[in-house]
């Protein structure tokens, strides 16, 4: 017989479907007790209830977090980046010299932000001094959280749960007495009065406007940089682009003399991928390429290699906000980004022309030639796709689509793809970065994770537009890979 609750336990039970319950996990044992009489085997059920029910519980607040919508706020990564190895003996040093970039690229997305980070890497690296580095954020001007498209994303990731290496504090290459990257955290500390620099001291309106190189620029950067003897210099954040601007990365004829200088620097010769990012690339490598070699030893130090994947084609096809983008990247007559038109490249871009049409064929004509290099259709991509196949000899096996197009459209593209293989070698697995297993921290992180596998791929066809296709050629030309392995759209 059931004993009554004493009146003190009432408040903390409800009633559902005639019976009465405990309101939280943490109720279970006192309501139980207090209902029945426990045997000595009794008492130890229940205490090992109680404790289950505690772990379930810490379980199910992360998991409800993710379901949720709320995002990883990566406070290990946060607390980890304040406790570098190097921080105890730099702390003492004077000769150790910083920079810091507080105009630094924000409210972008990733592609945009690494450009920037590359290039401060470089301007830190060849006037000797620590680069600073910093949070991508995605909105300074809110808490912890932001809305992208009505889902809750981290306003500010730390880079190190996306990068690893140099630009955030790993050892630079054997020889190389540059001092390593610092947290912007580390960088207050150690230099509560640094030298202030206003970029347009330096970028006046005849740089930002005109058509003066990259590398030009970069000298005029090293130079100021280097005359000035304080071990502090921060370049003032308030109403300042970056030294090198967006547009700047969209001109060829200005960024790409910058490449001699870019491609000897470790920011680009010992780029690294943050563990994170490799440990997902890991976890789907089975189904990436699954009969792959390193897919059947992904555990083995191999797979942090540099080293194509044999016969994986990865493709790059933006979908969302590019249907608009590149309606009005034909009203522009933009060009590629400059590091999708190396020379060495085999697929070009040249701005179409329209020669004796009237003005609204021309105008059709232009945009049409432009969504088939920049949003092109699944014919369009079939088309391209067994293009690049045959050329290959059959040595492309696995593709993968870095895609944000909807599941339903991704699963009409993978059906299309595989059905223009009748007749000839299907293809052995095609998967998307809709198909990713990712942690909760991964989550926001997917598309250095994308990166990591377009960098590796046998074939890459990029979007010639896009900042994401262009920071994998960077790490492609510097890794020394057959630039006739990147294609384009």
């Amino acid at each position: 017989m059931v004993s009554p609750l004493p009146p003190r336990l009432r408040w903390k039970l409800k009633v559902f479907d005639g019976q009465v319950l405990p309101f939280s996990a943490s109720s279970v044992l006192p309501v139980y007790v207090a209902a029945t009489r426990l045997t000595k085997r009794g008492w130890r059920s229940t205490l090992f209830l109680a404790v289950l029910c505690f772990m379930a519980g810490m379980v199910l607040f992360r998991s409800f977090s993710y379901y949720l919508g709320r995002p990883s706020l990566y406070e290990e990564y946060h607390s980890r980046e304040e406790k570098l190895p190097h921080y105890e003996e730099y702390a003492r040093r004077s000769d150790v010299k910083y920079l810091w970039a507080e105009n630094f690229a924000h409210n972008s997305g990733w592609g945009n932000v690494m450009q920037d980070f590359i290039m401060m890497g470089l301007v830190a690296h060849a006037t000797n001094r620590s680069h600073v580095f910093s949070d991508y954020v995605w909105d300074l001007d809110h808490g912890p959280y932001s809305n992208f498209h009505g889902k809750s994303i981290p306003s500010r990731i730390p880079l190190t749960a996306i990068v690893g290496g140099p630009m955030v504090g790993g050892e630079l290459p054997p020889g190389d007495t540059t001092p390593r990257a610092v947290s912007r955290s580390f960088f207050h500390r150690v230099c509560p009065n640094p030298t202030i620099v206003n970029v347009k001291d330096v970028n006046t309106d005849e740089i930002v406007f005109g058509d003066v190189s990259a590398s030009s620029i970069f000298e005029m950067w090293v130079q100021k940089i280097n005359s000035i003897d304080d071990q502090c210099i921060q370049l003032e954040g308030s109403h300042n682009l970056p030294i090198f601007d967006y547009w700047m990365y969209g001109d060829k004829k200005r960024m790409l003399p910058v490449w001699p200088y870019l491609s000897k620097s470790p920011v680009v010769t010992h780029w690294r991928w943050s563990p994170l990012v490799i440990d997902a690339f890991k976890k789907n490598l089975h189904f990436l390429a699954p009969t792959s070699p390193l897919s059947l030893f992904s555990n083995t130090p191999n797979v942090d290699s540099s080293d194509i994947i044999p016969g994986l084609l990865a493709i790059h096809v933006r979908r969302g906000d590019f249907a608009d983008h590149c309606k009005n990247l034909a009203a522009w007559s933009s060009e590629w980004n400059a590091f999708n038109a190396f020379p060495q490249f085999i697929d070009k871009f040249k701005v179409p022309q329209s020669v004796g049409l009237e003005a609204a064929a021309a105008e059709d004509y232009k945009t049409a030639a432009y969504e088939r290099r920049c949003y092109p259709s699944i014919d369009q991509i079939v088309e391209k796709v067994s293009h690049i196949r045959d050329d290959a000899d059959d040595s492309l096996n696995y593709l993968y689509i870095m895609t944000n197009g909807a599941s339903e459209w991704v699963s009409e593209l993978k059906q299309a793809l595989q059905r223009a293989t009748a007749g000839s070698q299907p293809w052995e697995n095609i998967a998307s970065s809709r198909d990713l297993q990712l942690t909760w921290e991964q989550k926001y992180v997917a598309q250095a994770v994308d990166m990591y596998v377009a960098e590796r791929a046998q074939v890459l066809i990029g979007n010639g537009w896009s900042s994401l296709t262009s920071n994998v050629n960077v790490l492609r030309m510097g890794k020394k890979f057959p630039p006739e392995s990147s294609r384009f759209w």
